[in-house]
């Protein structure tokens, strides 16, 4: 009988490839020779480049945190602790950049991914932060019916 995936589940694969889409990407980018012709350029995509990945790093970070939490492999009040709070601050909730006609536009598609699923993921841990100061465990009846991540679109649309 196969597992059934649970929405962690399926929100941490959809965030491993999102990462594996972002690395290849910036990897890609990266080889095409950009070259020092426009430095201010460069650097501002590179600065982008560095957004995509710290909103990818602290969205994997929480997930695996929160699935450590649900096997037990972390206490609620390990759990709690400022060293399992989602960072990134406004470098990572600011939307800015999927409109920055100056971007390439996988760069710009990239940006808006990753803030819909940070945005997400804040949420989230907003709820299961409540959940463990009133003295719960979260478990994903709490959070049915709630959509972490956009399901993927059609890339040829």
């Amino acid at each position: 009988m196969p597992k059934t995936a649970t929405l962690l589940d399926r929100t941490f694969d959809e965030g491993v490839a999102l990462t594996m889409e972002a690395r290849n990407y910036i990897a890609f980018q990266e080889q095409s020779g950009r070259g020092p012709q426009n430095l201010p350029h460069n650097l501002h995509v590179g600065y982008h480049h560095t957004r995509v990945s710290a909103r990818l790093i602290q969205v994997m970070t929480w997930l695996l945190a929160m699935k450590a939490l649900l096997s037990g492999e972390i206490s609620p009040e390990q759990f709690s602790s400022p060293q399992y709070a989602l960072g990134g601050g406004d470098e990572c909730e600011n939307p800015i950049g999927n409109e920055l006609e100056e971007l390439p536009s996988g760069l710009r598609q990239l940006l808006e991914r990753t803030h819909l699923l940070y945005a997400r993921i804040l949420r989230l841990d907003a709820m299961v932060r409540d959940k463990l100061a009133a003295g719960e465990v979260p478990n994903f009846g709490m959070i049915q019916g709630i959509q972490i991540i956009d399901p993927p679109t059609d890339p040829c649309q």
